[in-house]
């Protein structure tokens, strides 16, 4: 995945990069449908049941705000988690999605 193709702001693609750092270039799925210039929904390639809204929108400059999708919709945590730090959201993407 080139990062720096994607349609996506900056904060955004800086956690790409991370996320790219710490898990390879083929660990995670990008849901090529989401277009919101501000927003990415990950899940892995191993359980696409499991993904991860993040948005940048309606923050604090620098910070994220990240939905957590569930197989069981009821399940979903939306609007709870907001303007988090980068480090945060690395360490919520790597409880929801990695463990």
């Amino acid at each position: 995945m080139n990062v720096w193709a994607i349609n996506k702001d900056t904060p955004l693609k800086l956690l790409l990069l991370e996320l790219v750092h710490c898990y390879g270039e083929n660990a995670l799925a990008l849901n090529t449908r989401e277009q919101h210039f501000q927003a990415i929904e990950l899940c892995t390639l191993a359980d696409s049941s499991l993904a991860a809204y993040i948005y940048t929108f309606a923050q604090s400059p620098g910070r994220y705000g990240i939905d957590l999708k569930y197989p069981i919709a009821e399940h979903n945590i939306v609007g709870e988690n907001e303007n988090l730090t980068l480090a945060q959201i690395l360490d919520i993407i790597a409880s929801h999605l990695f463990s």
